[in-house]
């Protein structure tokens, strides 16, 4: 039987920036009747190997536990459900892997006259011109907005399952890149895995959840750091308005840090905010973590001087004082396409990700490169 691999033209894309799973399996678990593990694994193996072998067991153990287990058929539903949701939107991404994507949220109540509606449409005419594609939630106002500036051939569309909307929009409706979500949870997810930065319209309650939950997978460490902006039409103030929420609530009450406002800027300026995603991967590139090792790759090799300077300037972010520039780590070979590239290498804290933000700006500065 034929084992399934990564598509050679992918790029792994782990959005925790975690490790990849040991292939001994120790943690593939149980169903609690030996005979059922061993066909399970059996089978897992011929249909995949190394990692996904043992992980494709695991999910296999999984399910007939759930269908066994405590679970209602409401439960068994539902989780079913969610699982062919995310193949379904994988398949659909998978050929876009190597192409950077932002994920634009907004009202859906904005009408094609206002300001704002405007704002979005050029700023993601902007965007396709960058290169990026355009992933919205396929719906009217602000989403139309991103896929009509985009335009079809740059646009994904996150369409979720209403009684009130219908159908997306007409600039990415009856799209091969567009998908459709019963859940909401299995879309953020779509959102913020497949996004290579967020960009936020003014919105109402789904656009926070949306913002929020960017802000807060990255502030915990759960998704990798990239781009949040908030942009408004020319002397639009909804921005400023959360920015002194943000300021004079939270941030006077202790409830967030100084440097949790390096992970996002607000902005009316469209050229800004383009600035603010292009600049970010102007040298940097992607991290993971191996071991408690945190690996950042870039472009471009960056001055001894600059090295110095960095690991002066951002100490209290590591766990013995060091950062340093080398070359691929062996444990990092599985991912061909970036063997190339230069590393700097510290122990993360896995804490205060505004600063790892700022080392990200730091290393993008292009007075540091060599």
């Amino acid at each position: 039987m034929k084992k399934h691999r990564h598509h050679p033209g992918s790029q792994e894309k782990d959005f925790t920036g975690g490790l990849s799973l040991s292939p001994q399996c120790s943690y593939v678990g149980s169903t609690g009747e030996k005979a059922v593990d061993d066909k399970i694994r059996a089978l897992a193996n011929d249909l995949s190997d190394g990692d996904r072998g043992c992980m494709l067991a695991e999910m296999m153990i999984t399910a007939v536990r759930l269908s066994r287990g405590a679970s209602t058929d409401g439960d068994f539903k539902m989780l079913n459900r969610a699982l062919k949701e995310m193949r379904h939107a994988n398949e659909v991404f998978e050929p876009y892997r190597k192409q950077r994507k932002v994920a634009v949220f907004g009202s859906a109540r904005t009408k094609p006259e206002e300001d704002e509606y405007q704002t979005a449409v050029k700023f993601s005419e902007r965007l396709r011109e960058e290169g990026y594609m355009t992933i919205t939630g396929a719906g009217p106002g602000i989403m139309a907005a991103g896929n009509e500036g985009a335009g079809r051939d740059y646009s994904f569309g996150l369409n979720i399952s209403l009684p009130f909307e219908t159908s997306a929009n007409a600039f990415i409706n009856n799209d091969k890149k567009l998908i459709d979500f019963n859940y909401f949870f299995t879309r953020k997810l779509s959102f913020v895995k497949e996004a290579d930065a967020a960009v936020a319209f003014p919105g109402g309650v789904g656009t926070m959840d949306e913002l929020f939950e960017a802000l807060t997978l990255i502030q915990t460490g759960k998704a990798t750091v990239y781009p949040i902006v908030l942009v408004d039409a020319k002397g639009g103030k909804y921005w400023k308005f959360w920015l002194q929420f943000m300021s004079e609530h939270l941030m006077r009450l202790n409830l967030i840090s100084e440097t949790d406002f390096a992970l996002f800027k607000v902005t009316d300026d469209i050229e800004v905010a383009i600035s603010e995603i292009v600049q970010f991967y102007s040298n940097f590139h992607s991290y993971r973590y191996v071991g408690d090792k945190l690996v950042l790759r870039i472009e471009n090799a960056l001055s001894d001087g600059a090295v110095k300077k960095l690991q002066s300037d951002f100490s209290d972010i590591t766990n013995d004082g060091v950062i340093e520039q080398t070359v691929m780590l062996d444990t990092e070979k599985d991912e061909k396409d970036l063997t190339h590239m230069t590393r700097i290498v510290l122990r993360h804290k896995r804490r205060d990700f505004g600063r790892l933000r700022m080392l990200i700006d730091a290393i993008n500065d292009s007075e540091l490169a060599v």
